[in-house]
């Protein structure tokens, strides 16, 4: 299905595996994780306890990292019946230390497609995730000057994105959002009326998985970021 994208004047990015990497450093968090625990589980069964630990948290904690060591903490006690060591909870804090310290990773094509897009269309981020960690993330990737404006929702479903375009005053067939996750960046939009872009990441959180629409209606998918402005 062809998409007229010529009354779009806003356009939203997703941050998390669509500007830079994220998922990839929860994937090493998580074999970390396990190697800590191996002595009282399998790792099939480290990894469930772990993501059914997430889950759990999430009305609790919300995404991001600091949700993420406390489940991990969470998970280790349950696994170990209480028995894991000062050591190794020290540990656990301090992969999520590790990731919240790293250096941001910019996606290839990224600057390119902002720089191409800026002056042409208002730009803006909607992800989701911990305030302060994705701020921070923001202030490193030197990517805040082709923003008119910065959002960290709780969530991103219909009401959220809903809720944000009534407030800033953005009618749903001026707006496209652009991201990697179908659950979270396409799927809610469309449903509101909007556009939307999927750029897949090669690796995407159980809880973002679903499966795609047997017919696609008011988004695309592209291989790669830079295939967008080939539309734009």
């Amino acid at each position: 299905m062809e998409i007229n994208f010529e009354n779009i004047k806003v356009i939203g990015f997703d941050a998390d595996d669509t500007l830079w990497v994220n998922e990839t450093y929860f994937r090493e968090a998580e074999e970390q994780f396990t190697s800590l625990l191996e002595q009282y589980e399998t790792k099939n069964k480290i990894d469930q306890e772990l993501f059914r630990m997430e889950i759990k948290n999430l009305e609790l904690y919300g995404y991001g990292i600091k949700g993420f060591m406390l489940s991990m903490i969470e998970a280790a006690l349950e696994l170990s019946n209480g028995e894991v060591s000062q050591k190794t909870i020290s540990e656990i804090l301090e992969i999520g230390k590790e990731m919240i310290s790293r250096p941001v990773e910019i996606l290839d094509g990224v600057v390119e497609v902002l720089e191409s897009l800026e002056g042409n269309y208002r730009l803006i981020v909607l992800t989701k995730g911990d305030l302060l960690d994705q701020e921070r993330k923001l202030a490193r990737s030197n990517l805040s000057r082709y923003f008119h404006h910065v959002e960290v929702l709780s969530d991103k479903k219909e009401k959220n994105y809903q809720d944000l375009l009534n407030h800033l005053e953005i009618g749903v067939d001026e707006f496209l959002m652009i991201g990697n996750s179908l659950k979270s960046d396409v799927l809610p939009i469309v449903n509101i009326g909007a556009k939307a872009v999927h750029v897949p990441f090669h690796t995407t959180w159980q809880h973002e998985e679903v499966e795609e629409p047997r017919e696609k209606t008011g988004y695309i998918t592209v291989q790669k970021l830079t295939d967008v402005l080939q539309y734009l």
